[in-house]
């Protein structure tokens, strides 16, 4: 897959995909993030943060995935791939099941691709402001666009302490965690999202859209 960086494009061969989970810095805010999702009958995790192995296949940059079903939504999160030695900073979606989360997360992150933007910048050059740097993401709802999610980096663990965590190996890819929805978690088949570094101004968007398969029994 290619993406496009201020040094050019690369070519990423995509050899394996990390989903990071639970990955909150603020305890409150974890546990938050934990309730809401119990709301909807997920069970909590067994420690935090967690690592979730999905298809290497799921990462994508297409404009459309298919899904099973309606009951599936995405969440903004950084995304960190390590490319000939290099690490890059990204923009993905962790697309969930939600219905099938409330028997397995891990099921629930396997089953769906996970879109990304095809904009990369060098993690080393924004290392010093990175906490600074804002995500947000909006799903369609009632024909508008409505903020779900808004929140820095600064409110994930350290991206490098998970990098660590995971051992990042060359051609690995890792989407690093989010935090709450605004109103709670629920299923949207339009998804948008921004990632904005606060002293440039230079700004990565996402868009996509979840076509639902019928779920036919």
């Amino acid at each position: 897959m290619q993406f496009n960086t201020e040094n050019g494009p690369i070519d990423f061969e995509c050899r394996q995909v990390i989903v990071a989970g639970w990955t909150g810095r603020d305890e409150k805010a974890v546990r938050h993030h934990i309730d809401e999702l119990a709301a909807i009958g997920v069970a909590p995790p067994s420690k935090v943060p967690l690592f979730y192995r999905v298809s290497n296949s799921h990462l994508t940059v297409a404009p459309q995935i298919e899904v099973l079903g309606d009951a599936s939504s995405g969440e903004a999160e950084p995304l960190v791939l390590r490319h000939r030695g290099k690490l890059w900073l990204g923009l993905a979606s962790d697309h969930t099941d939600r219905q099938l989360e409330t028997t397995s997360v891990a099921a629930s992150k396997q089953i769906c691709a996970k879109p990304c933007a095809t904009t990369l910048w060098d993690l080393s050059s924004v290392e010093n402001r990175l906490e600074r740097i804002r995500i947000k993401s909006w799903i369609r709802e009632n024909e508008d666009w409505t903020l779900y999610q808004d929140g820095t980096i600064g409110q994930i663990r350290p991206l490098r302490e998970l990098i660590t965590a995971t051992g990042l190996q060359d051609g690995a890819a890792m989407l690093c965690g989010t935090f709450a929805a605004i109103g709670g978690v629920r299923a949207a088949a339009d998804f948008r999202a921004s990632m904005t570094d606060p002293e440039t101004a230079a700004e990565i968007s996402l868009e996509y859209t979840a076509q639902a398969l019928p779920d036919i029994s």
